[in-house]
């Protein structure tokens, strides 16, 4: 199981019942094991850091990402969150919300592709939860 900063436990909780309109409609394309029997869970402590969805049995990390991502600063800090969690041995696939508004069926196919090449491959986390 991946360590998290317990600190993160209450947030989690509170974005999980205060989700984006992107948020939800992703959610409902991969929650109740929808892809390939893979387990999701929303708004993941992982670390320092509080992931959009995680998916562990694969080691998958998916990010929904704002208008605000772009700015140079929050695209650092998103870096280093990317950098930690590729330490973690955990792959992170970013999408930006106009592809899940607009692209939902794509974007749906590229998790699909990743969580099957990675089970494939046997890329998943030493200890999932």
């Amino acid at each position: 199981m991946h360590p998290y900063n317990t600190a993160l436990k209450q947030p989690a909780r509170h974005l999980r019942t205060t989700m984006t309109e992107t948020e939800q409609r992703l959610w409902a394309r991969l929650r109740r094991k929808n892809l390939l029997g893979v387990q999701f869970y929303r708004q993941k402590p992982l670390g320092h850091y509080i992931v959009d969805f995680y998916a562990p049995r694969a080691g998958l990390v998916v990010q929904i990402d704002g208008a605000q991502h772009l700015e140079e600063a929050h695209a650092a800090r998103d870096a280093q969150r990317d950098a930690y969690l590729v330490r973690q041995g955990l792959q992170v696939l970013r999408f930006h919300t106009t592809q899940i508004l607009q692209e939902l069926d794509a974007v749906v196919e590229v998790i699909f592709r990743t969580l099957a090449e990675r089970l494939a491959a046997g890329k998943q986390p030493e200890n999932p939860p």
